[in-house]
């Protein structure tokens, strides 16, 4: 009898732990043990576990698939061939170059030729500026015209300084444009260049020296725009509008920049004809002194009581 009821709790028992939760004792799993991480990656396809699934094509290296920014964890826009940031403008034509407005009917070269020169653009005392050349360089004519003044003798003398002498050697040109062009200073005046001569722009008038009250200074070209009178003006010759405009524009810029429009200005202003108001006066020419005879005995005719 009590074999019996012992054989009845061993089977209530049994019942009990198969039907319960897989609890087990503390510490001791009851599931069976996982296969290796390599199998389940081998065995996935054929399990059907989640680890068979495809993965996505996401690369860190951007190597076979799209880049991922470290800082956001997503994936990082590149530029592909065709996109908009790859795209650059193609390469521009050369600049056109357009030449420069017609100022005027005439056109003008600058007055020395085939050398470097240098030159003031502020008045110092007369307006006309002073064009710095090597001694020989070519004095041209600015423009067509005709030869007005020549002087192929240097008369300067530093002890008379007659103002009609300061520029040495010289030769004016009145243009076809109304403009009178004096060049002086000359070391040479070109042959058969003479009052009434037709010239064109360009042509060889003389080369530049030293000659007149620029001995000694270095070869330079006194250069000055005025209107054409007489000789006896000598004063107006030297220079009525400052040049270094035109020179500029006829150096650098636009060869068509006439002064005739500020030359008959001035001329209107002043007058054909004005008094010498700069450096007029030539110097005092110093007359050395008559000698008085003198007597130092009576003559044998005179005499006296």
């Amino acid at each position: 009898m009590r074999s019996g009821r012992l054989a009845a709790i061993g089977a209530a028992v049994l019942v009990s732990a198969a039907c319960a939760a897989p609890g087990g004792v503390a510490g001791i799993s009851t599931l069976p043990p996982a296969p290796p991480m390599q199998d389940v990656a081998a065995t996935g396809a054929a399990t059907g576990t989640p680890d068979a699934l495809p993965s996505p094509d996401v690369s860190p290296t951007g190597e076979g698939g799209t880049e991922i920014d470290a800082a956001t964890l997503k994936p990082t826009p590149s530029a592909s061939p065709g996109s908009p940031g790859d795209v650059r403008p193609p390469r521009g034509d050369d600049p056109v170059r357009v030449p420069p407005p017609r100022l005027s009917r005439f056109t003008y070269v600058f007055p020395v030729r085939g050398c470097r020169v240098s030159y003031a653009r502020k008045q110092l005392v007369l307006p006309k500026t002073t064009i710095w050349a090597g001694k020989g360089c070519s004095y041209v004519s600015p423009v067509g015209g005709v030869v007005h003044e020549v002087s192929t003798t240097d008369r300067w003398r530093p002890a008379t300084d007659h103002g009609t002498d300061r520029e040495g050697r010289f030769v004016s040109v009145l243009g076809d444009d109304g403009v009178r062009y004096f060049g002086g200073h000359l070391d040479t005046v070109e042959a058969g260049v003479r009052p009434g001569t037709r010239v064109a722009a360009g042509q060889v008038l003389g080369r530049v020296g030293d000659s007149g009250d620029a001995r000694g200074q270095g070869a330079n070209l006194y250069f000055s725009v005025s209107w054409a009178t007489a000789s006896r003006y000598w004063w107006v010759r030297r220079g009525m509008v400052d040049p270094w405009t035109y020179l500029d524009a006829w150096l650098h810029g636009n060869p068509t920049l006439s002064p005739a429009e500020q030359v008959a200005a001035a001329r209107a202003r002043v007058g054909a004809t004005p008094a010498c108001r700069t450096l007029c006066a030539s110097k005092p020419v110093k007359k050395k002194p008559t000698p008085v005879p003198t007597q130092t005995a009576e003559p044998d005719s005179v005499t006296t009581g």
